[in-house]
């Protein structure tokens, strides 16, 4: 961990991880692990999209007007991209409190060597 990863805050990982999935992930430093959460998230929002926009190449209509009607969209539809972005800040908030417990951790591991 390089001295610049220790002395960002953590905060600002949790609204970037909301915004899109694994960017928390790359400020924190996790550059591998943001990688398979936005493709994982992508993965989730193209199962979306196939669902929701099946109906939508109909003859009848403009894909435009078909694609805006929601009426369409289940819960199940939306509720995979969604399930994927709470696990990711999940995972985001666990990796900002080891990264913040390992500097308190490495302090006291000093303290203790250096007192015997």
């Amino acid at each position: 961990m390089s001295d610049s990863e220790l002395s960002r805050p953590i905060w600002p990982a949790y609204p970037l991880s909301a915004f899109v999935a694994g960017l928390g992930h790359c400020y924190l430093g996790e550059w591998k692990r943001g990688a398979s959460w936005f493709g994982l998230y992508v993965l989730a929002l193209a199962f979306l999209s196939a669902r929701t926009l099946s109906g939508a190449f109909a003859v009848s209509e403009p894909f435009f007007v078909t694609a805006l009607q929601f009426d369409s969209v289940s819960y199940l539809d939306v509720a995979v991209p969604l399930a994927v972005l709470v696990i990711c800040l999940l995972d985001v908030y666990l990796i900002g409190l080891t990264k913040r417990t390992a500097p308190l951790a490495a302090v006291s591991g000093e303290a203790r060597s250096n007192g015997s």
